[in-house]
Formats: C-alpha cells, sequence, structure tokens
C-alpha cells in the first residue's frame, strides 16, 4: 500500500457495532464501506442500557453529545423479587456514581442509538453506506482483502470486518462453523406508551423482577413517552428465531408466581416480539489475515449483563486504534485487537450466562441470592463493577 493512498476497509452488517467501527477507522483515516443486507439502514428492537463504558466509546467516536441526547438519565438499577413484591437491592446510579466512573448510566431506544450513529456516519465524507448487500464470505487477496454478497458482488479493500451478527457468515469462514450455544431462555420484547404504563410502576429506574424461571424488565425511554418491557423465562424451544411475533397466553402462562402488581404489567401489550437466545462458547481466534470480528459476530452473549452494544462500542474504539497505529499492517493490527479484547468481552459473555441462572433462582438459592444482594453497600456494588464500567477499549 502506498504511503500516499488512504486505506479501505469493508465492513459486513450496518448495526450498531458495524456503523461504530465504520466511525472508528474513518477516525484512524481509513476509507470505509458498510455493507447492509436490509432494505435500507434501522434497527429493530427496543430499548438497551448504555453503561459509563460506552459512553467512553461514544465519546471517542465523536457521537457523545448527540447520544446523550437521546438517552434517558436513570436514578438507579433495582432487583425486585418477583415472588414476594420486595426489592432485593438498589444501585444508586447519581452523582456519585457517574463521579466514580466517568460518565453516567443511561437507557435508550436502540433505534435512536443507531440513528445518531447512522447521522454521523452519512455525514462523514469516509464513509460509503450500501444496503441490500448479503454479505456470504470473504477472501484474503495478495493486496488486501474482499467480501463476497449473495448476489455475487464483491467489495475489494485493503481489509474486512464481519460485524453480522450472531449468525455471521465471515465468523462461520473463519472458524469452520462452531454451532450456537442456546440458552433454553426466550425474550418477549414489548414497548409500552407512557399513557399505558401503571402510575405505580413508572419509575426512573432500570427494575429487574426476578422470578422462578422467569424475570422481567421495564425502564423509560424516548424522553418518557414511552416504557420499554422484556419478560424472558425458560423454555424448550430449540430453534434460533429473532423478532418472531410472540404471545400473550404464553407470556402469562410462565409468570404464574409474580406478584400481581408486576404481572398486571404482561397483560397490556397488544402485540409482543420474541428472541430465542443463544450465544457461542470462546474462540481463541477472530482474525485470518486481513479479516477480523466485530461484536455479536466475534462474542455473541446474552443480555443479562446489558453489554451487547456496549461490548461491540468499545471493540470499534479498540479496532480504530489498534488500526491508526499500525502504519498500515492490518494483519498486526487485527491480531493486536483481538488480544486486547477477548478476555475482557469473554468476560461478559460467561458472566452473563451465570446472571441468567441468578435470575431464575428459585428456593435456597433464590434465599442466598437475596441475602448476598441485600447486604451489599452502594460502594460495594460499585468496587464489583469498576473492572466493567471504567472501560473504554484502549486498555493495553
Amino acid at each position: 500500500m502506498g504511503k500516499d493512498r488512504q486505506p479501505s476497509v469493508v465492513i459486513a452488517g450496518g448495526g450498531i457495532g458495524g456503523l461504530s467501527a465504520a466511525l472508528g477507522l474513518a477516525r484512524a483515516g481509513c476509507r470505509v464501506t458498510v455493507l447492509e443486507q436490509a432494505e435500507q439502514f434501522g434497527e429493530i428492537g427496543a430499548g438497551i442500557q448504555i453503561g459509563p463504558n460506552a459512553f467512553h466509546a461514544l465519546d471517542y467516536l465523536g457521537v457523545g453529545p448527540e447520544a446523550r441526547a437521546v438517552a434517558v438519565y436513570i436514578d438507579r438499577l433495582v432487583m425486585m423479587d418477583g415472588r414476594s413484591g420486595d426489592e432485593i437491592a438498589g444501585i444508586p446510579v447519581d452523582d456519585v456514581f457517574r463521579t466514580r466512573f466517568g460518565n453516567p448510566y443511561a437507557v435508550v431506544h436502540r433505534a435512536d442509538l443507531h440513528g445518531v450513529l447512522l447521522n454521523a456516519c452519512r455525514a462523514s465524507p469516509s464513509v460509503m453506506l450500501v444496503n441490500r448487500q448479503r454479505v456470504v464470505g470473504y477472501e484474503n487477496t495478495p493486496d488486501g482483502a474482499q467480501a463476497r454478497t449473495q448476489g455475487g458482488e464483491i467489495f475489494a479493500g485493503d481489509a474486512v470486518v464481519g460485524c453480522d451478527g450472531v449468525r455471521s457468515k465471515i465468523r462461520e469462514q473463519i472458524t469452520g462453523g462452531d454451532p450456537l450455544r442456546l440458552s433454553g431462555h426466550v425474550a418477549y420484547r414489548a414497548v409500552l406508551p407512557i399513557e399505558d404504563m401503571p402510575r405505580d410502576l413508572r419509575w426512573n429506574a432500570a427494575t429487574l423482577w426476578a422470578g422462578p424461571k422467569c424475570h422481567m424488565v421495564h425502564y423509560p425511554l424516548q424522553g418518557w413517552k414511552t416504557f420499554n418491557l422484556v419478560a424472558t423465562f425458560v423454555t424448550s424451544v430449540e430453534n434460533v428465531g429473532s423478532n418472531e411475533p410472540g404471545t400473550r397466553e404464553e407470556v402469562l402462562s410462565r409468570f404464574g408466581d409474580i406478584v400481581p402488581r408486576a404481572r398486571k404489567l404482561l397483560e397490556i401489550p397488544t402485540e409482543w416480539r420474541r428472541w430465542v437466545l443463544a450465544d457461542r462458547d470462546p474462540i481463541e481466534n477472530w482474525t485470518d489475515g486481513r479479516v477480523t470480528l466485530l461484536g455479536d459476530a466475534a462474542h455473541p452473549t446474552h443480555q443479562y449483563f446489558a453489554q451487547g452494544a456496549c461490548m461491540a462500542m468499545e471493540d470499534a474504539v479498540c479496532l480504530a486504534d489498534r488500526v491508526g497505529n499500525s502504519g498500515g499492517d492490518f494483519h498486526s493490527a487485527f491480531l493486536s485487537y483481538q488480544e486486547n479484547r477477548i478476555v475482557r468481552t469473554y468476560r461478559v459473555v460467561l458472566s452473563s450466562r451465570m446472571l441468567g441462572r441468578f435470575y431464575h433462582a428459585e428456593g435456597v438459592e433464590r434465599r442466598i441470592r437475596n441475602s448476598i444482594l441485600g447486604a451489599k453497600t452502594p460502594e460495594e456494588f460499585y468496587n464489583g463493577l469498576q473492572w466493567l464500567y471504567s472501560g473504554t477499549g484502549l486498555a493495553a
């Protein structure tokens, strides 16, 4: 690659991870092409939680103020006992929390955050967005790498980054096809207009009601115009569907042991969307030559730690930093990037698996969980989260 030529990168996938990678690589001096399989760039889903570590990443990517403008700033993270209706524990995310971790904790509609990243990509002269392009494979070439689409088109660059999600075709080629690992859990999601949210539950908190083999989460979104609602439960479903229609009857049948105050929430939505939750076991390598993985393609995780999107944005920061300091050596940059990210991201993956059991505890395990969490001070909670929320993606 000539010293005067701008390096180019092809990104497979235009979700939060792909657009974050595009912004980071553009800041590192690259010309970026983002390939998205959908008819248009956008996001499905509902609310997500954004920890301080994600705001660190958004600041690095140059969209921190815009992201803050679409977020809702909650007062606490709360766990309730769904059987008794009692509060188990609460973590303040107030000024003390912000000072400790250098940024706030917030909740945001996934589409709003994606829109912030998309607008920044559209405004960048170094980013080209191409939709209706489903990437099905890649090839390393003497001069770089190229992505191949389902329609037979070839997009060539100096490197390729697979940001194509939990069913990544780029990952499948790198690994030879490692299996999805089903959690045995299904998440139902809905968004309620604020007027439909019971007044006695309109808390400015990310609230989790923990029940036997089930839990539910709710928090405000979109300037308090809506509330996000997620109901998760253990199931024998074995497919790996996502964003499927769900039934009210199935949700209600799994939450029979939850106190009426919380269960009444599940009776309100007229439309549910269902996701069967799956992740993958950790792998030692994400990179093949000038091709690497990012976000869910590299380390798909369950939702329980609320860190999937956050980890993808951190990945983008680390990737951009390593590429920017590589002198055009993408292979070395990618190896350095993955070495930096593997332990941290897989700690989140494995911790999320454990939290699934923690949230769904029953019998003596439930009593132990409530006793341990109920005895903790805010400072003790903060100490336990230091490793996570202080991260930026740039640690050596």
